[in-house]
Formats: C-alpha cells, structure tokens, sequence
C-alpha cells in the first residue's frame, strides 16, 4: 500500500507530495529547494524514481528538474507544454508505473491553465483508485483561479474548470483522496474556507464546481478573484527554462554604514523583525516586511524585479528562512545581512503605532487622512468613511498623490499597514500605523461604509 507524506510550503500556500512504496518514490509538484524532498526521502530509505508537474506553476519555481537531475528520476510533463529541456512528455490517459504496486494516471484537467493534469494514484495490487493529485484543478472546497494566463482567456478556463472538476468527479470513486497543490492561503486558488484533508465524496456536497451549474460557477468565481502578486508573471516562463537548484548559502554580513550606502543606491534593506519593533527602531530607509507567511506574497509583489535584497533580522535563523522562503519565488540577489539595529547610534529611525480606538479620539478632534491599503474587494465590501483607498501594491507610485502632512495607514490585521508606513516613512512623510484589526474600526467608533 502506498503512503503519501506531505511537504507544506505556507508562505506560499502550496503543498508537495512524496508517495513511496516504500522502495521507490515519486514526488508531485515540488518546490525549487529540494533539499526538504531529498531529506524526506533519505528519511524514507526510498529512491526517487519519477517527478510530476500537473502544471507550469505561475506562483512559485518548480524544483521538478532539479531533483530529477539530482536522483536520476523521469520528470513528467504535459507533452503539449513548450519548454526549454528534456522531460517524460505525457498526455492525457498515460499510465506509468512506479516501483511493483504503484500506477499513475494522467486526466487532462484544463482551467487552471490550459494544459494542466491530474495524476490519479492506483495500487496495482488491489486494482484500486488511492487518491488523485489534482495541482490547481479540483482544490479542498474550490478550484484553482483561471485568470493566470490573461483576463482575455479567463471565461474560456473557468469553463473549462468546471469541465474538468466534474470529469474527476464522474471518473473517480467516493473514497478517492484529493491532495491539491493549491489551496492552503496560496492566491492560485479561488476564494474557499480552505480545509485540511478531503475526498472525492466530500467535494461532490461542498465543491461549488461539483453543485453549481456552469453559468453560476463562472460568474461567481469570475467576480471573487481579485487582484494576484506581480512576480506571477515571471514564474511560468522560468518553470519553462527550467529553473537550477538555489544557492541557500547564508549572505555575508554588513555593518550599519555599508546597509545605509546600498539603501542610497537603490538596493532594499528588509527588515525580517516584529514590525512594532522595526517601527521602533530601524535603519533610515530600510522597509517592514514580518518574517512569516505573509513575507513572500508582499515582498515579492512589491520588489522591483532583481533588486539587491539585505535580510535584517533577529538572528541567523530567522535570516535562512527568509532566505529559502525568496528562493523559491526566484528571489536570488540576497546582497547580506544584519542583526538587529541595537547600538546603531544615531543611525536608527521610529515612528509610531496605534489602534482604531485611538484613531477614534484623533479623528474626532480633527481630521486626520486614513489610508487604507488593502486590496479592492476588501475595500468593496467595507472601508471607513472618507478613508483614502491604495492598495498596497500600487502605493510605491502613489505616495507623490497622498496629500500632504500626518497619515494614518491601516489594513485587515496590521501586516500591510506595517510595510505601507515604512515605505511611507522612507518618502519622508509623517506616518502612524493601525496595528489592529479592522473590525475593531466600526466598534472603536469611526464611521464604516458597509456594502450588504
């Protein structure tokens, strides 16, 4: 009987699987540091001996040539995909067998792109269906979102997405389990509650492509996707050069004055840290982007494309995890790194935050410009009135248009409006950030615009 393990990427939302037979493996969708799958498998005592990609991912770099070059291992891709090194071209109704017991089946499931698969694992020996890898076709409760490749091929994919949810649900039985690539925070997903684990059965009651009749499932998914990370764009054409292993190698470190003159160069200093630490004390121009899950989709929407990048963090953990976390967005050029700005005498800039509560009390005295920089249908839904609205995203060339003297920057949950007042505080302008949470803005007293 095959197992499965699962490797999770949360800054990205994704997940990559190892099954293994418990002589020979093969992995589905891995990421570019592969040095998690070679541990797992070592781990393991297995050998990789197959490697699938269900797709030309948009969100991150695929690892896929890399551990087959590094193993030896057949990597397998949909024939129809142009790219630019040797691969196992499969189409739809393929099987390959892996090891004695195991068999994958390829199902061509366009929508999330046009040439996505699914791969459907069966145990040979019981001639039974396991379980089905289904990348951003058939997701936890969703689907994958079909606007990637262009909003003139959207209607024609969510079309198709609905197609191919309901061939997988009509080819394979009740107790298949989904494992998707997709789905777990990551923006390739449609908006769902997201869950876990699920099986065929289970998305055939909950799944709105599996429930819903084709015009309602594309309207209603066609109006919840918003906006998705700029760095998007460069992924599939990497994924189609073949992207090489990363050099996770820790950068070198720099002193106080060396990080001020790469600032004045143009290069970003990113500040790893708690952002009401970095709002109290940090390098003059250096920006707040939290370690965590948050930091890939933010930096890597914001960053001009082969910026210099110094890592300012906690320590050299805290640093390596950023690191790794970047690399598999192609975020390479990590030009150094620092520890905490403590004792940096006269090199350290503040400035201060608050809560909805005490923007009430400011706001009532006198108006003050709220800034509100979350992402469109966030605002759509509901904002506060007389708030300025610029997403984050688009704030870098926004900044010459806010109007002039103190600002107050909110979003959701405060990550954003930490990144959005360093920005604003680097241009030179007198900011507070909103370190709260937005429903708290209505009970704090402010006047809330809410759409039913």
């Amino acid at each position: 009987m095959a197992e499965i393990a699962t490797i999770k990427t949360p800054s990205l939302g994704d997940r990559s699987y190892l099954v293994t037979d418990g002589t020979v493996a093969l992995v589905v969708d891995p990421q570019r540091d592969i040095d998690r799958v070679l541990a797992l498998a070592a781990r393991c005592h297995v050998v990789v001996t197959h490697v699938f990609e269900t797709h030309i991912h948009n969100d991150y770099l695929t690892g896929g040539l890399a551990l087959a070059r590094a193993t030896g291992a057949a990597y397998h891709v949909n024939a129809a995909d142009e790219v630019a090194f040797d691969r196992v071209a499969v189409t739809d109704g393929d099987e390959i067998d892996v090891g004695d017991s195991m068999r994958i089946r390829v199902i061509a499931t366009p929508g999330h792109t046009f040439t996505h698969l699914a791969y459907v694992l069966e145990d040979r020996s019981a001639g039974a269906v396991v379980a089905v890898f289904t990348g951003g076709s058939l997701l936890h409760g969703s689907t994958g979102r079909t606007d990637l490749l262009g909003a003139e091929h959207a209607l024609a994919l969510t079309a198709a997405q609905h197609a191919s949810a309901r061939r997988l649900a009509a080819d394979l039985p009740d107790e298949a389990t989904v494992y998707p690539t997709h789905g777990f925070g990551s923006f390739c997903a449609a908006p769902a509650p997201g869950s876990d684990g699920s099986t065929i059965g289970e998305e055939r009651r909950v799944n709105p492509a599996l429930i819903r009749d084709e015009h309602d499932y594309v309207a209603d998914l066609l109006a919840g996707l918003d906006e998705y990370p700029a760095y998007y764009a460069r992924m599939a054409p990497a994924n189609a050069a073949g992207p090489e292993r990363p050099d996770l190698a820790p950068p070198r470190m720099l002193g106080a004055a060396e990080i001020g003159r790469r600032i004045g160069a143009g290069e970003w200093a990113v500040d790893l840290r708690g952002r009401r630490a970095f709002a109290a004390g940090h390098a003059p121009g250096s920006l707040s982007f939290e370690g965590g899950d948050s930091l890939v989709p933010n930096l890597g929407w914001l960053l001009p494309p082969g910026t210099p990048v110094t890592l300012i963090g906690d320590g050299p953990e805290q640093i390596a995890g950023a690191q790794r976390d970047l690399a598999r967005i192609g975020v390479d050029r990590i030009a150094g790194a620092a520890g905490p700005p403590d004792g940096w005498a006269g090199r350290v800039a503040a400035y201060p935050v608050s809560d909805f509560a005490q923007l009430a009390r400011v706001h009532r005295q006198r108006r003050v410009a709220v800034l509100d920089v979350r992402r469109r249908l966030e605002w759509s839904a509901s904002h506060i009135e007389g708030a300025l609205h610029v997403p984050l995203h688009r704030l870098p060339v926004r900044i010459p248009d806010l109007p002039p003297g103190p600002i107050w920057v909110h979003c959701q949950a405060g990550y954003r409006a930490s990144v959005a007042a360093s920005m604003l505080h680097a241009a030179g302008r007198e900011v507070t950030a909103v370190d709260d949470d937005y429903h708290r803005a209505a009970q704090s007293g402010l006047p809330v615009v809410t759409v039913a």
